[in-house]
């Protein structure tokens, strides 16, 4: 069993670059299986979730190639329209290829997805906006049969702006005659992402960015090159991280508007955030101040993936927090075992009262999920003594060579092997 082990108490200095998005490079590699031909996807991460995507497309008869940061798919070939169980259970974002599948084979076959434990998470959205499409929906036996002789366009509202709608929606549809309009549409960066790996193929799609994504059909789709965008998430994780153990440095390979909530949260807590064309550079405050009231938000708000930072922030403050959590249930996961550090927090549905003391204890920790794992690792970084975090196979989920990337910026990091 591996565990990270990290001794706190070394300010972080230097630069570092960010990786390809995980929540952009996933869709993308379901979206390849609509052109049946080629598609070369750059500054891809080598991450838990990214095989298990390859896994898939291999599943599905796809001819797949992965090094140095690029993946190769040739999609030439269907030769299946399921996807495995006991893939299906290990992320939830697995779900996107029931929309890949329509549009190429007009059928898919999955079960209920999984991933980390957010609470209770429907894809009920999902199964609406495919019922209006005309999609035939049975379920036997644990698993969700999707059928569909011919997809209808149409005008779909989507009660709330839910990421995987939108881009299951927009991959069902990218090849169907007509236009499909989606109202109240998720708006985040790795939408626009998508859009734009979608156009490169010949897709006709407009508005993502906004909340109403315009996707004109077509049946001609083509080899295409792409290269996605950084993640938004780690880069908010390495912010977080200079702002608790102090010092300075540069994040650099990103799109400093894609974090915009996040920064202003870092310079309301007392960080010094110079923004530069595609990096940032943050300062960590003598005393970090507490922040009266975080609402995780759809985007353009403060992300619902950098709560769990944030409070490892504002542990340290000085002064009393309140953190809301509005999208997912299980968002305060992190908050015990942040308390077994010292922290204290209050939990009260979707509240979270953090009263910042001067210092948190290393101790042994368990990560519950992808989020909480790096928020821990963070907290770690400021802690006096040495802090043990196991389960991280949740941190691999989301972040390439995550150790590595901390111990560039002088974190004393290492991964070990431990018998269980």
């Amino acid at each position: 069993m591996s565990v990270i082990k990290i001794r706190g108490g070394r300010p972080l200095s230097g630069s570092i670059a960010v990786q390809g998005a995980k929540n952009s490079v996933l869709p993308i590699l379901a979206a390849s299986v609509l052109n049946g031909g080629k598609s070369i996807i750059h500054n891809c991460p080598d991450l838990t979730d990214v095989r298990i995507s390859l896994d898939i497309l291999k599943h599905l008869g796809c001819d797949v190639s992965f090094s140095n940061g690029t993946v190769v798919v040739d999609s030439s070939e269907i030769t299946c329209t399921s996807v495995p169980d006991e893939l299906m259970r290990c992320m939830r974002s697995s779900v996107i290829f029931a929309g890949a599948l329509l549009a190429r084979a007009g059928k898919a076959q999955i079960s209920y997805p999984g991933g980390c434990n957010l609470g209770h998470r429907p894809i009920d959205l999902h199964l609406k906006a495919f019922k209006k499409l005309g999609i035939i929906t049975e379920e036997e036996h644990g698993n969700l049969n999707f059928t569909a002789d011919s997809i209808s366009p149409c005008q779909i509202f989507l009660e709330f702006p839910s990421v995987g709608a939108t881009e299951n929606i927009m991959l069902a549809v990218c090849r169907t005659h007509g236009t499909t309009t989606i109202i109240n549409a998720a708006r985040e960066p790795e939408i626009v992402d998508l859009q734009v790996f979608l156009n490169s193929m010949g897709a006709h799609i407009r508005g993502a960015g906004t909340d109403v994504i315009e996707i004109e059909g077509t049946e001609k789709l083509h080899d295409c090159e792409h290269t996605v965008i950084a993640d938004r998430i780690v880069a908010a994780t390495y912010m977080a991280a200079v702002v608790v153990a102090g010092g300075r440095a540069e994040i650099k390979n990103i799109v400093p508007n894609h974090i915009s909530a996040f920064i202003a949260v870092m310079r309301e807590c007392g960080a010094s955030v110079t923004v530069c064309d595609d990096s940032v550079i943050i300062t960590a405050p003598k005393y970090i101040r507490p922040v009266k009231m975080i609402n995780t938000l759809p985007y353009p708000g403060f992300p619902t993936d950098a709560q769990s930072l944030v409070m490892t922030v504002m542990a340290t403050a000085r002064g009393t927090s309140i953190i809301k959590e509005n999208i997912f249930g299980g968002r305060f996961n992190h908050a015990g075992e942040l308390a077994r550090m010292g922290a204290d927090i209050s939990i009260a549905d979707k509240i979270a009262v953090v009263r910042g003391v001067r210092n948190l204890s290393g101790c042994d920790v368990a990560a519950a999920d992808l989020r909480s794992g790096a928020s821990l690792a963070v907290a770690a970084l400021c802690a006096h003594g040495e802090t043990k975090i196991s389960n991280v196979c949740y941190i691999d989920r989301g972040y390439e060579n995550f150790e590595q990337a901390l111990s560039l910026l002088g974190a004393d990091i290492e991964r070990v092997d431990e018998s269980d």
